[in-house]
C-alpha cells in the first residue's frame, strides 16, 4: 500500500465511511417508473412521512468488504470493517490486502480517534476537524445516515422542495450554504444523495445500488461515492458482503504504548 493512503484514509472515512465486496444476499428490484403526479401542497408532509417510514431500523450494524480507493489518481484497494451502535459511535478498521491492519477510527457524536499503524502514532481530535474537509452539518448523525441507507432527517422537512421527476420522488433545498439533493428509486429508497457548498468549493456524491432485505426493511449492497474539497478529490466503488443489524458488537481501541499522540 502506498504511504499517501493512510494520510487520505481520514478525509475519506469523514466523507464517505467506505467499505464493501460482493453481496451475497437477496438483491431487491425496483418496480418500473409510474406516471408522475403533481404535489399538492397540503399532502407535501404526508409523502415526506411515507420516505422516512422506509428507513432501516436498527440498533447496531457490523459490515464489512472491499472497497477501492482512488485519492487525486492514486488507487488503492482495502479491505474495511465498519461497527456502528446507532446515535453513539462508528467503528473502523482498514486493512491491507494482506490482511494487515493499518489503519483504526473511532467517532462518537463529539470525538474522532485514529491510530495509524504504519506510523505508529494516534490522534484525537473534537468532531468539529472534520469541517477542514468539508461542511459545517455534516455531523455525526449525517455519517451514521449515509452508512445506514436511510434519509438525512435535516433535510425532511416542509421547506425543502419535493417532486416527481421521471416517475420518482426528488427532495432538493438548501440549508445555509450547502446545497442538497437527493433522488429516491421507486422502492422509496434513495438512489443518490448530492450536496454541494460552492462557497467552500466542497462537493459530495453518493450512487446507492441495488438493496437487499434486512431487518424488515432495506439496505444498500453498492455504494459509488465521488468527494471533492478544494484541490482534493476521492473516487469509491463499493459493494457489501457482509450486512448485519442488532447482533452483539464491539468497539475495541486501545492505543499501544509505543504509539506518539499527533495533534
Amino acid at each position: 500500500m502506498k504511504r499517501n493512503i493512510l494520510s487520505s484514509i481520514l478525509f475519506g472515512v469523514f466523507m464517505v465511511m467506505i467499505f464493501g465486496c460482493k453481496p451475497k444476499k437477496l438483491i431487491v428490484a425496483p418496480p418500473p417508473a409510474q406516471e408522475q403526479t403533481a404535489i399538492l401542497p397540503n399532502e407535501k408532509l404526508e409523502h415526506l412521512k411515507l420516505l422516512q417510514s422506509k428507513n432501516l431500523s436498527f440498533s447496531s450494524l457490523a459490515l464489512k468488504g472491499k472497497a477501492n480507493l482512488d485519492v487525486n489518481g492514486d488507487e488503492n484497494n482495502v479491505t474495511m470493517a465498519i461497527r456502528i451502535q446507532k446515535d453513539k459511535k462508528i467503528w473502523l478498521s482498514v486493512s491491507a490486502i494482506a490482511g494487515i491492519e493499518v489503519a483504526r477510527v473511532i467517532i462518537t457524536p463529539d470525538t474522532l480517534k485514529l491510530l495509524n499503524r504504519f506510523e505508529k502514532t494516534y490522534t484525537k481530535k473534537p468532531i468539529s476537524y472534520i469541517y477542514d474537509f468539508t461542511n459545517k452539518q455534516v455531523n455525526f448523525k449525517l455519517l451514521q445516515s449515509v452508512l445506514s441507507g436511510n434519509v438525512i432527517d435535516d433535510f425532511m422537512k416542509e421547506e425543502s422542495d419535493l417532486a416527481q421527476e421521471n416517475g420518482v420522488w426528488v427532495l432538493s433545498g438548501q440549508t445555509e450554504n450547502l446545497a442538497y439533493r437527493t433522488v429516491f428509486n421507486t422502492l422509496f429508497k434513495l438512489a443518490e444523495t448530492t450536496l454541494n457548498d460552492a462557497k467552500a468549493a466542497q462537493a459530495f456524491k453518493v450512487i446507492y445500488g441495488n438493496y437487499t432485505p434486512i431487518n424488515n426493511a432495506l439496505f444498500p449492497s453498492s455504494l459509488k461515492i465521488n468527494t471533492m474539497s478544494g484541490a482534493k478529490k476521492i473516487d469509491l466503488s463499493i459493494e457489501f458482503n457482509k450486512i448485519e443489524a442488532d447482533g452483539l458488537v464491539e468497539f475495541p481501541f486501545t492505543i499501544p504504548k509505543s504509539f506518539k499522540l499527533i495533534n
